[in-house]
């Protein structure tokens, strides 16, 4: 076929694309009415598994990408929900009266991003406007100018907007909608160019701070704070300089004709900004549909008085998912505190909660309920692997009979049961440590190629596993060894991971690398030879992220704890074990794996257990079985090594299974 010939069937594929989501999305809104007529919850989280598990088998088998594809249904399913939000009682706006929606920025903002995303699915025109600051937006809201203003709350890297609170807390508004808006910052300039060129670069102060990392590695080049990111791209777009360049959006950098010299140059690669959908006067919805509701208080200048306002949500079981304090304005000292909370002012147990947190206040005014965007019943759906872990509940042993006496005696503390004697669950993205499922970790012993990685991470994803391990440093006993790669290699191993929605862990080796790879990677593990490298164990006990301890070769059970107790003492509460064998007089195996630790360290420790048994056995074909005995002897999880071609792997191909071994023990222990 000619080109031109081609081109025409492609637009009458998209067509046709279109013309089905159309007819897709009537069929929503019946399912909208039948629910409500019903009384059904608005989202069927199993209906969507299903949905996206049929999308990856199909894909799959038309030879698409079912990554893409699973990324593709979920915008789908995503706007099916606002769509039924809409239809299920949000309030309309008046048939022929467009709605006026403001923003502070101009055209391309991440604010007006969020604002397009969030009002889309109503179905009526919209017009959008932008305003220089945020006190002017809001003014135009209180005034009636606009229906509706865009206001960011909060971002997971920069933290709260404390202007946006103060702001609240002086007028007169309600919130009667949240959207999480995606912030991924590009560097903008006139045309393709080196960066040793660019010599000044403009964004919003807190587009800047987010990019402090990468803005530092650059040299003879100032850094110029500007009003909004959209604004500073269209600057450049005006000024026509080839030496100067903008952080803003991809969607501004398409507006203002723009081209993107570097990609997601923010700091923290999960960079998300929640807004909220400020109006006049706040809004009803139905209870079918998940809410949060936001407040803002003081409290009496009496001992435990904030204690006894938050207690009133404990006590009905309502979760809070923000407190924020301000300084309350005309009362030095004296502070303003903001609360979210998951529930909806329609239920009489939140309304319940909000007369009884009045009685105990000095001041109290209630924003409003809105369809939330975050929280458990938030949550994107994911396909079921293709074969599944199943809960194994039974594997996990019953509340082991304990000796106060025995662990008394115990040279660590913070790590015993007597300390904390329900079980440790660590949190890692959706992942559960310590939970009701076991964990399973697996990847290459190293990180080679981009092409490796890549693979092992589809496979794990597709076979039901929940992180993506791979070594970048790696403790050789030759020098002359492959060492890994590094830090191209931790880049590698997170950019997989991302790619099909995995978490990563890998090795730390030195203090030095700690703060580094922590600001990248998931989870740290100390290996086995660094078991007792005090230095090391005292620096991640200082970050924010998990770390998994790995039993030293010659390592006692008390000496095994006592490392996790250097990490605990340090404030990071956040550790997990793992045994992957002991040196012993055996020399069929590379080590010989200690199973009868793990019900001993879960009956002395509250601390999650895993087991390797790739690092135990060195060899691929005996890692199974010792995985199956490892879950019934009520380990957490296991951490299993994987390679697209063990016999060329650079280390430790023996003990790696290949691609169909790894499913086959999946199905095994499924």
């Amino acid at each position: 076929m000619e080109l031109n010939e081609i081109r025409d069937r492609l637009d009458k594929l998209d067509t046709a694309l279109v013309e089905v989501l159309a007819e897709r999305q009537q069929l929503v809104h019946e399912v909208a009415r039948r629910k409500a007529l019903d009384g059904a919850p608005l989202r069927d989280l199993r209906r969507e598994e299903d949905v996206l598990t049929r999308v990856v088998e199909r894909s799959r088998d038309a030879g698409l990408d079912p990554f893409f594809m699973t990324r593709l249904f979920r915008e789908i399913m995503g706007q099916s929900v606002r769509t039924q939000e809409v239809s299920a009682g949000r309030e309309q706006a008046l048939p022929g009266a467009p709605l006026r929606v403001g923003y502070q920025g101009t055209e391309g903002a991440f604010s007006e991003l969020a604002g397009r995303r969030y009002f889309g699915p109503r179905g009526v025109e919209v017009s959008y406007r932008g305003y220089d600051t945020f006190q002017e937006m809001l003014e135009a809201v209180h005034d009636g100018e606009l229906d509706y203003g865009v206001l960011p709350i909060e971002n997971t890297t920069s933290g709260s907007v404390t202007a946006a609170y103060d702001l609240l807390s002086r007028m007169d508004l309600a919130l009667v909608g949240e959207e999480i808006q995606e912030v991924d910052h590009c560097l903008l300039a006139l045309e393709e160019v080196p960066l040793s060129r660019i010599r000044r670069i403009y964004s919003h102060p807190v587009a800047l701070s987010q990019c402090g990392r990468f803005l530092g590695g650059l040299r003879d080049c100032h850094v110029e704070a500007f009003t909004d990111t959209a604004m500073a791209a269209r600057r450049i777009r005006d000024e026509q300089d080839l030496s100067q360049a903008a952080i803003a959006s991809e969607e501004a950098g398409r507006l203002y004709g723009l081209t993107i010299i570097k990609r997601g140059i923010q700091d923290q690669p999960e960079n998300y900004t929640r807004m909220v959908i400020v109006a006049r006067e706040q809004a009803t919805f139905d209870r079918a549909i998940p809410c949060k509701t936001s407040l803002m208080f003081a409290t009496r200048h009496e001992e435990g008085a904030l204690l006894r306002c938050l207690s009133v949500l404990a006590e009905r079981h309502l979760s809070m998912t923000k407190l924020e304090s301000r300084p309350r304005p005309r009362n030095p000292w004296e502070y303003l505190f903001y609360v979210d909370f998951e529930g909806n002012l329609a239920d009489p147990n939140v309304s319940g909660a909000i007369q009884a947190m009045t009685a105990r206040a000095s001041f109290l005014r209630v924003f409003g309920s809105y369809p939330a965007r975050t929280g458990a019943e938030a949550r994107q759906a994911e396909p079921r692997p293709q074969v599944s872990v199943a809960s194994r509940a039974d594997a996990q042993p019953a509340e082991p009979a304990r000796s106060p006496a025995v662990l008394e005696k115990k040279a660590y503390t913070l790590a015993s049961r007597l300390h904390r004697p329900e079980d440790t669950v660590i949190r890692v993205e959706a992942i559960e440590i310590g939970g009701r499922r076991p964990v399973i970790i697996a990847g290459p012993c190293s990180v080679e190629s981009r092409e490796q990685i890549r693979a092992c991470a589809r496979v794990v994803k597709e076979l039901g596993g929940h992180v993506l391990r791979g070594g970048c440093f790696k403790p050789r006993t030759s020098p002359h060894s492959f060492q890994g790669l590094g830090y191209e290699g931790l880049d590698l191993l997170v950019e997989a991971g991302a790619e099909v929605g995995l978490p990563v862990v890998t090795e730390v080796m030195h203090p030095a690398d700690v703060g580094p790879v922590a600001e990248k990677a998931n989870i740290l593990q100390i290996g086995a030879r660094n078991m007792q490298n005090f230095s090391l164990l005292k620096e991640v006990g200082k970050v924010d992220r998990p770390v998994m301890i790995k039993r030293g070769l010659m390592a006692s059970l008390d000496e095994w704890l006592g490392a996790a107790e250097y990490v605990l003492a340090q404030g990071n509460q956040m550790v997990f074990l793992c045994e992957r064998g002991i040196r012993t007089f055996e020399t069929s195996t590379r080590n010989t794996l200690d199973l009868g630790a793990v019900p001993v360290v879960r009956e002395l420790s509250h601390l999650p257990v895993i087991v390797d048994p790739s690092h135990a056995l060195g060899v691929s074909r005996w890692v199974s079985p010792l995985a199956v005995a490892a879950l019934a002897c009520g380990a957490n999880g296991l951490m299993i090594e994987i390679h697209p071609d063990p016999e060329h792997a650079l280390s430790d191909g023996p003990q790696a299974l290949t691609f169909a071994m790894f499913e086959a023990l999946m199905k095994r222990i499924g």
